[in-house]
């Protein structure tokens, strides 16, 4: 079993910027990728960004290049999620999921979820 714990949202202006952190806890070494997903009131469920856990390789979703940055400190249990350049749009709740094995980068695919941290942006 793998269990996270993500923290760092909250309410911000357009133009500013989160940190966003997934506490991983458990079985680490089973795990393939963590992922963080999104998804806003009536909107399907959207994947942001993943780091593959040995080697660090990260892949992004179109809508959060170059604006959002995922990281593994030192390789650490912990999994962060830099926002910067934020927008109204990317108000959402913000979840991290694991998984142990590699497939497409969709929510169906990741076997543990945290409890999600709202992020709200204003204009």
């Amino acid at each position: 079993q793998v269990q996270l714990v993500e923290s760092g949202g909250g309410l911000v202006q357009a133009g500013g910027s989160l940190r966003l952190s997934c506490a991983v806890e458990g079985r680490t070494f089973s795990i393939y990728d963590v992922g963080w997903f999104r998804q806003a009131p009536g909107k399907e469920r959207e994947f942001v960004a993943g780091i593959t856990w040995s080697s660090g390789s990260t892949v992004y979703g179109d809508s959060v290049k170059g604006r959002f940055t995922i990281s593994r400190p030192g390789a650490k249990d912990t999994v962060l999620l830099q926002l910067n350049s934020l927008k109204p749009d990317d108000t959402a709740v913000y979840s991290c999921a694991a998984r142990s094995r590699d497939s497409y980068y969709i929510a169906t695919s990741y076997d543990y979820w945290g409890q999600g941290t709202q992020v709200t942006v204003s204009s």
